[in-house]
């Protein structure tokens, strides 16, 4: 299977996923702004979508939207426990959070991106992204990971959308219990390999 992946983009936690559940992925660089890869292919042929994650699987067919593939490479490997079986409320539970990641905290971060994004808009993103932060903390201070009491593909995903508030400027130190978290999961084995694996 391949990867396509840009660094620092969402495409990590799919990434941080395979990682964790031990599945051998090639990954292929794509520079987001050119939308080409790392060995010169038109990456809008690749997925007409025309953003990272894609995942290429065996067959040739392509899968995207980030929470999506780390479902399916999840379900490769159910003894890895990073996703639910299906038909349990655990799973419903996981899939619920990565729809509330998905929609209230990763596409806000977007605008927050954009360089003709006006100095109002980004006040009222990072504004809203506070208050939608207010109930992952609340969250983590009952437990150490977003859908329960063990590492799921909605902590690869947390994890990697939070780690763009530095780069944004969004204060979020009135969360500790966010902070020890990130801590608690940069520390992972599978994500720092992860991280030195999109930095070589």
């Amino acid at each position: 299977m391949k990867l396509y992946y840009s660094p620092g983009a969402c495409s990590f936690a799919p990434h941080v996923v395979a990682k964790t559940a031990g599945i051998p992925v090639e990954l292929v660089k794509v520079d987001g702004m050119k939308k080409v890869t790392q060995h010169g292919e038109d990456f809008w042929a690749i997925n007409p979508k025309g953003y990272v994650p894609a995942l290429q699987l065996d067959d040739g067919s392509v899968l995207t939207e980030g929470p999506v593939i780390s479902q399916y490479l999840a379900d490769q490997k159910p003894d890895s426990k990073l996703m639910p079986a299906a038909g349990t409320m655990a799973r419903y539970r996981v899939q619920e959070v990565l729809g509330y990641i998905n929609s209230e905290i990763h596409k806000s971060y977007s605008p927050l991106f954009t360089p003709n994004t006006s100095d109002a808009v980004k006040e009222e993103r990072k504004a809203y992204l506070t208050k939608r932060y207010k109930m992952i903390e609340d969250t983590l201070a009952k437990q150490q990971y977003i859908a329960g009491d063990h590492f799921t593909v909605a902590d690869a995903y947390l994890y990697t959308v939070t780690t763009w508030a530095g780069y944004v400027k969004l204060d979020l130190s009135a969360y500790p219990n966010l902070a020890a978290y990130q801590k608690r999961i940069s520390e992972r084995p599978e994500v720092q390999a992860a991280h030195a694996a999109e930095r070589g």
